[in-house]
Protein backbone atom coordinates (compact mmCIF):
# COMPACT_ATOMS: atom_id res chain seq x y z
CA UNK A 1 0.00 0.00 0.00
CA UNK A 2 2.93 2.48 1.19
CA UNK A 3 4.71 1.65 -2.71
CA UNK A 4 0.82 2.43 -4.60
CA UNK A 5 0.98 5.52 -2.79
CA UNK A 6 3.93 6.39 -3.27
CA UNK A 7 2.76 5.93 -7.18
CA UNK A 8 -0.15 8.08 -6.47
CA UNK A 9 1.94 10.93 -5.37
CA UNK A 10 4.21 10.75 -8.14
CA UNK A 11 1.18 10.75 -10.77
CA UNK A 12 -0.48 13.29 -8.79
CA UNK A 13 3.11 15.46 -9.82
CA UNK A 14 2.71 14.42 -13.49
CA UNK A 15 -0.59 15.72 -13.23
CA UNK A 16 0.88 19.02 -12.35
CA UNK A 17 3.78 19.12 -13.78
CA UNK A 18 1.68 18.78 -17.18
CA UNK A 19 -0.68 21.33 -16.39
CA UNK A 20 -3.35 18.42 -16.74
CA UNK A 21 -5.61 19.49 -13.93
CA UNK A 22 -8.61 19.84 -15.73
CA UNK A 23 -8.07 17.63 -18.76
CA UNK A 24 -11.07 16.07 -17.06
CA UNK A 25 -13.04 18.84 -16.15
CA UNK A 26 -15.70 17.64 -14.14
CA UNK A 27 -15.84 14.97 -11.07
CA UNK A 28 -16.80 12.14 -9.83
CA UNK A 29 -17.58 11.29 -13.82
CA UNK A 30 -15.21 12.04 -16.51
CA UNK A 31 -16.46 13.85 -19.04
CA UNK A 32 -20.07 12.91 -18.10
CA UNK A 33 -19.79 9.12 -17.78
CA UNK A 34 -18.15 6.73 -15.62
CA UNK A 35 -16.82 4.71 -18.28
CA UNK A 36 -12.92 5.10 -19.32
CA UNK A 37 -11.90 7.96 -21.40
CA UNK A 38 -9.77 7.86 -24.29
CA UNK A 39 -6.32 7.90 -22.67
CA UNK A 40 -4.33 10.22 -24.32
CA UNK A 41 -2.58 13.71 -23.87
CA UNK A 42 -3.27 15.19 -20.27
CA UNK A 43 -6.39 12.78 -20.00
CA UNK A 44 -3.60 10.20 -19.53
CA UNK A 45 -2.46 12.08 -16.50
CA UNK A 46 -5.51 12.87 -15.04
CA UNK A 47 -7.69 10.09 -15.49
CA UNK A 48 -5.00 7.68 -14.31
CA UNK A 49 -4.33 9.51 -10.94
CA UNK A 50 -7.98 9.48 -10.37
CA UNK A 51 -7.89 5.49 -11.11
CA UNK A 52 -4.62 4.92 -8.89
CA UNK A 53 -6.66 7.11 -6.06
CA UNK A 54 -9.73 4.76 -6.53
CA UNK A 55 -7.85 1.41 -6.01
CA UNK A 56 -5.45 2.46 -2.83
CA UNK A 57 -9.21 3.84 -1.48
CA UNK A 58 -10.41 0.23 -1.64
CA UNK A 59 -7.49 -0.68 -0.16
CA UNK A 60 -7.70 1.98 2.88
CA UNK A 61 -10.99 0.43 3.32
CA UNK A 62 -10.64 -2.83 3.65
CA UNK A 63 -7.66 -2.08 5.86
CA UNK A 64 -9.80 -0.42 8.22
CA UNK A 65 -12.34 -2.89 8.36
CA UNK A 66 -9.75 -5.65 8.88
CA UNK A 67 -8.51 -3.51 11.93
CA UNK A 68 -11.73 -2.93 13.45
CA UNK A 69 -12.50 -6.54 13.32
CA UNK A 70 -9.20 -8.07 14.30
CA UNK A 71 -7.87 -6.02 16.94
CA UNK A 72 -8.99 -4.44 20.12
CA UNK A 73 -5.85 -1.96 19.88
CA UNK A 74 -7.39 1.87 20.53
CA UNK A 75 -4.27 3.59 18.73
CA UNK A 76 -4.63 1.20 15.47
CA UNK A 77 -8.38 1.11 15.16
CA UNK A 78 -8.24 5.29 15.84
CA UNK A 79 -4.91 5.35 12.45
CA UNK A 80 -7.25 2.87 9.97
CA UNK A 81 -10.55 5.18 10.66
CA UNK A 82 -8.35 8.56 10.11
CA UNK A 83 -6.94 7.24 7.11
CA UNK A 84 -10.41 6.16 5.46
CA UNK A 85 -11.77 9.38 6.61
CA UNK A 86 -8.97 11.21 5.14
CA UNK A 87 -9.14 9.20 1.85
CA UNK A 88 -12.36 10.41 1.65
CA UNK A 89 -11.08 14.30 2.26
CA UNK A 90 -9.09 13.94 0.19
CA UNK A 91 -11.37 12.79 -3.05
CA UNK A 92 -13.42 15.75 -2.35
CA UNK A 93 -10.52 18.05 -2.28
CA UNK A 94 -9.10 16.70 -5.58
CA UNK A 95 -12.80 16.99 -7.35
CA UNK A 96 -13.37 20.89 -5.73
CA UNK A 97 -10.03 21.67 -7.01
CA UNK A 98 -11.67 20.16 -10.71
CA UNK A 99 -15.39 21.78 -9.94
CA UNK A 100 -14.11 25.10 -8.25
CA UNK A 101 -12.80 25.98 -12.31
CA UNK A 102 -16.20 26.58 -13.15
CA UNK A 103 -17.38 29.13 -10.04
CA UNK A 104 -14.45 30.15 -7.42
CA UNK A 105 -12.42 32.68 -7.80
CA UNK A 106 -8.94 32.04 -9.13
CA UNK A 107 -6.93 32.29 -5.24
CA UNK A 108 -9.24 29.51 -4.09
CA UNK A 109 -8.55 27.29 -6.65
CA UNK A 110 -4.67 27.47 -5.64
CA UNK A 111 -5.53 27.39 -2.20
CA UNK A 112 -7.49 23.89 -3.45
CA UNK A 113 -4.97 22.43 -5.16
CA UNK A 114 -2.34 23.44 -3.00
CA UNK A 115 -4.18 22.07 0.11
CA UNK A 116 -4.65 18.75 -2.39
CA UNK A 117 -1.16 18.41 -2.97
CA UNK A 118 -0.25 18.66 0.90
CA UNK A 119 -3.11 16.58 2.23
CA UNK A 120 -1.85 13.93 -0.13
CA UNK A 121 1.34 13.45 1.68
CA UNK A 122 0.11 13.55 5.13
CA UNK A 123 -2.52 10.40 4.21
CA UNK A 124 1.13 9.10 3.01
CA UNK A 125 2.87 9.55 6.12
CA UNK A 126 -0.48 8.35 7.95
CA UNK A 127 -0.87 4.91 6.20
CA UNK A 128 3.56 4.81 6.73
CA UNK A 129 2.80 5.06 10.45
CA UNK A 130 -0.23 2.28 10.45
CA UNK A 131 2.26 0.16 8.13
CA UNK A 132 4.98 0.68 10.83
CA UNK A 133 2.82 -0.02 13.82
CA UNK A 134 1.36 -3.45 12.55
CA UNK A 135 4.99 -4.54 11.41
CA UNK A 136 6.81 -7.43 12.50
CA UNK A 137 9.73 -5.58 14.14
CA UNK A 138 7.32 -3.24 15.73
CA UNK A 139 6.02 -6.51 18.10
CA UNK A 140 9.89 -6.70 19.06
CA UNK A 141 11.19 -4.68 22.26
CA UNK A 142 13.61 -1.75 20.85
CA UNK A 143 17.32 -3.23 21.00
CA UNK A 144 18.09 -0.47 23.28
CA UNK A 145 16.32 2.35 24.69
CA UNK A 146 17.00 5.97 24.89
CA UNK A 147 18.72 7.47 28.32
CA UNK A 148 16.02 8.72 30.14
CA UNK A 149 17.88 12.29 30.31
CA UNK A 150 18.34 12.27 26.51
CA UNK A 151 14.48 11.24 25.89
CA UNK A 152 12.77 14.66 25.53
CA UNK A 153 15.48 16.73 23.76
CA UNK A 154 15.07 13.91 20.58
CA UNK A 155 12.09 13.71 20.95
CA UNK A 156 11.53 17.64 20.43
CA UNK A 157 14.30 17.90 18.06
CA UNK A 158 12.39 14.92 16.04
CA UNK A 159 9.33 16.88 15.91
CA UNK A 160 10.75 19.62 15.28
CA UNK A 161 12.53 17.91 12.08
CA UNK A 162 8.58 16.80 10.94
CA UNK A 163 6.72 20.23 11.67
CA UNK A 164 10.18 21.54 9.32
CA UNK A 165 9.33 19.19 6.64
CA UNK A 166 5.80 19.98 6.40
CA UNK A 167 6.53 23.44 6.37
CA UNK A 168 8.86 23.03 3.31
CA UNK A 169 6.00 20.79 1.94
CA UNK A 170 3.78 23.96 2.24
CA UNK A 171 6.01 26.03 0.64
CA UNK A 172 7.16 24.62 -1.95
CA UNK A 173 3.38 23.25 -3.09
CA UNK A 174 2.14 26.43 -2.89
CA UNK A 175 5.13 28.03 -5.48
CA UNK A 176 4.55 24.99 -7.54
CA UNK A 177 1.00 25.68 -8.24
CA UNK A 178 1.32 29.47 -8.57
CA UNK A 179 3.89 28.98 -11.15
CA UNK A 180 2.01 26.81 -13.28
CA UNK A 181 -1.27 28.62 -13.06
CA UNK A 182 -0.35 31.96 -13.02
CA UNK A 183 3.54 32.22 -13.88
CA UNK A 184 5.56 33.09 -17.53
CA UNK A 185 4.07 31.79 -20.35
CA UNK A 186 0.51 31.07 -18.67
CA UNK A 187 -2.42 32.86 -20.01
CA UNK A 188 -3.11 34.20 -16.46
CA UNK A 189 0.33 35.83 -16.20
CA UNK A 190 1.83 36.79 -12.67
CA UNK A 191 4.63 38.87 -12.59
CA UNK A 192 7.54 36.21 -12.06
CA UNK A 193 9.83 37.91 -9.84
CA UNK A 194 6.85 38.28 -7.80
CA UNK A 195 6.15 34.79 -7.55
CA UNK A 196 10.06 33.84 -7.07
CA UNK A 197 9.74 36.56 -3.55
CA UNK A 198 6.75 35.38 -1.93
CA UNK A 199 7.01 31.55 -2.37
CA UNK A 200 10.48 30.12 -3.77
CA UNK A 201 12.50 32.77 -1.68
CA UNK A 202 10.71 31.77 1.57
CA UNK A 203 10.90 28.05 0.12
CA UNK A 204 15.01 28.16 -0.22
CA UNK A 205 15.38 29.94 3.10
CA UNK A 206 13.39 27.25 4.70
CA UNK A 207 15.17 24.67 3.02
CA UNK A 208 18.69 25.32 4.89
CA UNK A 209 17.14 26.15 8.50
CA UNK A 210 15.51 22.51 7.56
CA UNK A 211 18.67 20.99 6.52
CA UNK A 212 20.03 22.11 9.61
CA UNK A 213 17.56 20.68 11.37
CA UNK A 214 17.57 17.46 10.18
CA UNK A 215 21.59 17.26 10.74
CA UNK A 216 21.32 18.00 14.25
CA UNK A 217 18.23 15.54 15.10
CA UNK A 218 19.44 12.86 13.13
CA UNK A 219 23.30 13.25 14.46
CA UNK A 220 21.77 13.49 18.04
CA UNK A 221 19.73 10.30 17.67
CA UNK A 222 22.24 8.25 15.88
CA UNK A 223 24.63 8.90 18.77
CA UNK A 224 22.54 7.72 21.24
CA UNK A 225 20.68 4.72 19.43
CA UNK A 226 23.77 2.38 20.25
CA UNK A 227 22.32 -1.24 18.56
CA UNK A 228 19.05 0.06 17.74
CA UNK A 229 18.60 -0.41 14.06
CA UNK A 230 15.51 1.15 13.89
CA UNK A 231 16.63 4.66 15.02
CA UNK A 232 19.85 4.55 13.11
CA UNK A 233 18.46 3.45 9.71
CA UNK A 234 15.80 6.15 9.51
CA UNK A 235 18.74 8.71 10.53
CA UNK A 236 21.23 7.50 7.30
CA UNK A 237 18.54 7.38 5.14
CA UNK A 238 17.32 10.76 5.81
CA UNK A 239 20.75 11.93 5.23
CA UNK A 240 21.10 10.49 2.04
CA UNK A 241 17.64 11.83 0.98
CA UNK A 242 18.73 15.12 2.11
CA UNK A 243 21.53 15.18 -0.26
CA UNK A 244 19.32 13.98 -3.11
CA UNK A 245 17.09 16.38 -2.46
CA UNK A 246 19.40 19.36 -2.65
CA UNK A 247 20.64 18.16 -5.93
CA UNK A 248 17.32 18.05 -7.22
CA UNK A 249 15.99 21.29 -5.75
CA UNK A 250 18.57 22.45 -7.78
CA UNK A 251 17.59 20.97 -10.85
CA UNK A 252 14.00 22.02 -10.16
CA UNK A 253 15.39 25.87 -9.90
CA UNK A 254 17.18 25.73 -12.93
CA UNK A 255 14.72 24.19 -15.88
CA UNK A 256 11.77 25.84 -13.77
CA UNK A 257 12.95 29.74 -13.09
CA UNK A 258 16.23 30.05 -14.75
CA UNK A 259 16.48 28.47 -18.18
CA UNK A 260 12.77 27.99 -18.79
CA UNK A 261 11.72 31.19 -17.65
CA UNK A 262 9.28 31.95 -20.39
CA UNK A 263 8.85 28.83 -22.22
CA UNK A 264 5.47 27.62 -22.38
CA UNK A 265 4.91 24.58 -20.36
CA UNK A 266 5.65 21.85 -19.80
CA UNK A 267 8.78 21.29 -20.83
CA UNK A 268 10.32 17.37 -20.44
CA UNK A 269 13.54 18.18 -18.25
CA UNK A 270 11.15 20.59 -15.76
CA UNK A 271 8.60 17.95 -15.71
CA UNK A 272 11.05 15.07 -14.16
CA UNK A 273 12.72 17.30 -12.16
CA UNK A 274 10.02 18.69 -10.17
CA UNK A 275 8.74 15.25 -10.08
CA UNK A 276 11.69 13.48 -8.93
CA UNK A 277 12.10 16.70 -6.29
CA UNK A 278 8.17 16.39 -4.81
CA UNK A 279 9.18 12.93 -4.46
CA UNK A 280 11.81 13.09 -2.56
CA UNK A 281 10.31 15.29 -0.17
CA UNK A 282 7.59 12.91 0.42
CA UNK A 283 10.04 10.37 1.12
CA UNK A 284 11.90 12.94 3.62
CA UNK A 285 8.69 13.66 5.57
CA UNK A 286 7.85 10.02 5.72
CA UNK A 287 11.41 9.23 6.83
CA UNK A 288 10.73 11.72 9.79
CA UNK A 289 8.24 10.60 10.79
CA UNK A 290 9.23 7.13 11.31
CA UNK A 291 12.49 8.43 12.81
CA UNK A 292 9.99 10.40 15.50
CA UNK A 293 7.47 7.70 16.50
CA UNK A 294 10.90 5.25 16.51
CA UNK A 295 12.32 7.84 18.81
CA UNK A 296 8.73 8.28 21.14
CA UNK A 297 8.83 3.79 21.10
CA UNK A 298 12.97 3.92 22.00
CA UNK A 299 12.01 6.39 24.84
CA UNK A 300 11.63 5.19 28.94
CA UNK A 301 7.71 5.08 29.39
CA UNK A 302 6.44 8.51 30.18
CA UNK A 303 3.90 8.71 33.12
CA UNK A 304 0.13 7.77 31.45
CA UNK A 305 1.39 6.38 28.20
CA UNK A 306 0.10 3.26 26.96
CA UNK A 307 1.95 0.16 26.78
CA UNK A 308 0.19 -0.93 23.69
CA UNK A 309 1.66 1.85 21.67
CA UNK A 310 5.24 0.71 22.17
CA UNK A 311 4.66 -2.89 21.72
CA UNK A 312 1.63 -5.06 20.04
CA UNK A 313 0.62 -8.49 20.99
CA UNK A 314 1.67 -10.55 17.88
CA UNK A 315 -1.75 -12.39 18.03
CA UNK A 316 -3.53 -9.27 17.81
CA UNK A 317 -1.36 -7.57 15.29
CA UNK A 318 -2.75 -6.65 11.45
CA UNK A 319 -0.37 -6.74 8.95
CA UNK A 320 -0.59 -4.36 5.81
Amino acid sequence: MICATLLLLVAGGLVTSNDASLAVPDWPTSFGSFHMPRMTGGVLYEHGHRLIAASIAILVFCLAVWTWAGTRQRHLRTLTALAAAGIIAQAVLGGLSVLSANWADPRWRLALATAHGVFGQIMFCLLASVALLTSRSWQQEPARTIDAADAPRLRIWTGLLVFMLFVQLVLGAAFRHVWTKWGPGTGERMEAGRIVSWFLVPHMLNAILTAAVLVVATVMVMKRAGGNRSLKMPGMFLHVLLLAQLLLGVGALLTRVVWHMDTPQPEGPLIWTTVAHQTAGALMLLTATVLAIQVRRASPLAAGEERSFHKSPSREAVTV
